[in-house]
């Protein structure tokens, strides 16, 4: 669910933004905490188990591991991932937005073929126009709720 708070950033007064971070309904804050707390008991556990019940050897290897892990970790560089991630994203987001119906193009079509300057070229170019607009708005009410909500019957359609 969607939280927007535009209305207090709006009228937001001096310290607002630190204000509008400390918000928990909606928050990146409440998104994460579980996999904050759960990181954290982890780093806590493998830092006591460290300091106070491994031996020196047994330090000594974990170091050792540790380095090599480093090391491995560095084989990957960090950036090459991150653009490939980013780039697969603007892939997805692209993909989905070249899927919105737009009978613009159609629009462009049919004015261009269909000619007659008379009053039935006029209604052909007009009916065919219309179908086109009608046709993104049967796609558009199937697929968002806010369009749903507008045209929720035929009726509305027509009208």
């Amino acid at each position: 669910m969607t939280v927007t708070y535009t209305s207090r950033v709006a009228t937001a007064r001096f310290g607002g933004f630190s204000q509008l971070l400390l918000l928990w309904r909606g928050s990146i804050y409440k998104l994460l905490y579980r996999e904050l707390l759960l990181f954290l008991a982890a780093y806590l556990g493998l830092s006591l188990a460290y300091r106070f019940l491994l031996s020196e050897a047994q330090r000594r290897l974990f170091e050792k591991l540790v380095l090599y892990c480093d090391k491995s970790a560095n084989l990957i560089p960090v950036s090459f991932v991150l653009g490939f991630y980013v780039a697969l994203v603007l892939e997805r987001w692209w993909g989905q937005f070249r899927t919105v119906p737009a009978p613009d193009g159609l629009m462009v079509a049919v004015a261009g073929s269909v000619h007659g300057a008379d009053a039935r070229g006029r209604l052909l170019r007009r009916t065919l126009l219309r179908y086109g607009g009608l046709a993104a708005l049967l796609v558009l009410r199937a697929v968002s709720t806010p369009v749903y909500k507008r045209f929720p019957t035929t009726d509305h359609l027509v009208q």
